[in-house]
């Protein structure tokens, strides 16, 4: 069962919702520590992690795909949030610097369209973040949280997804080791949880997080003569032919 708005929004809500965004709020803000200026798409139910970036970025802007419902974002500030089908983003090619891919892939109904089209409305030197739940990791198998429905996704499936759908894997991390508890006592030690386990049992984090960046020359080997200004144009036709 994919996650919907409702669920999500009741989960980040409550204490271990909001632990839980804590954690993986500090995960994100460190592979994306400045982006002053910048065009920032959330994709799936972003808002508890769009708003670290929010005050600095040129537009941070919340995406819910019509399968999980819609949601407002920010709460009692103008919109800045929109629906649409996952294979139809409503932006133009290259217009956004950073895409936030957050409770989205594991709900996608069309993964590879979605990713697509991620790559059609990213900038050429822009940066993807997908956020998905471990398949190794406790918080997948618990379906009170929107970590633990939809589709889990191991390291390695997340890295050939996104080869096969022309992005390269730049780095990786991982994030919510604590247990998926409403325990008080555990949810005030999730720092020490954490800790230990980025250290001790680092395959079973909760979930993974993948930074990836769009492979132009993927699709149409480099041959004598191209230019890659000519490739990369090249890749932009193949894409809309798809």
């Amino acid at each position: 069962m994919a996650t919907d708005v409702l669920t999500a929004a009741e989960f980040y809500s409550s204490r271990k919702g909001a632990v839980a965004a804590r954690l993986l709020r500090a995960r994100l803000a460190a592979m994306w520590p400045n982006l002053a200026g910048k065009k920032v798409l959330g994709i799936g139910y972003p808002a508890p992690y769009l708003r670290q970036w929010r005050d600095k970025a040129q537009a941070c802007i919340a995406l819910t795909p019509s399968q999980i419902g819609i949601a407002s974002w920010p709460v009692g500030q103008a919109n800045m949030s929109c629906t649409s089908e996952e294979d139809a983003l409503p932006f133009a090619d290259r217009s956004v610097d950073r895409v936030l891919l957050v409770h989205g892939l594991e709900a996608a109904e069309r993964v590879r369209p979605l990713l697509r089209e991620i790559w059609r409305v990213l900038s050429d030197d822009g940066r993807l973040l997908v956020v998905t739940p471990n398949r190794s990791g406790m918080w997948a198998h618990l379906e009170s949280t929107p970590f633990g429905q939809g589709q889990p996704y191991s390291a390695g499936q997340i890295a050939r997804l996104l080869h096969a759908t022309m992005f390269r894997e730049e780095r990786r991390d991982t994030a919510l080791f604590i247990p998926p508890t409403d325990l008080g006592i555990i949810l005030r030690a999730a720092p020490v949880w954490e800790r230990s386990g980025r250290r001790l049992l680092p395959g079973f984090a909760g979930v993974t997080i993948t930074e990836a960046s769009k492979d132009l020359y993927a699709v149409i080997p480099l041959q004598r003569g191209i230019r890659r200004t000519d490739l990369a144009e090249a890749v932009y036709r193949s894409i809309a032919a798809v």
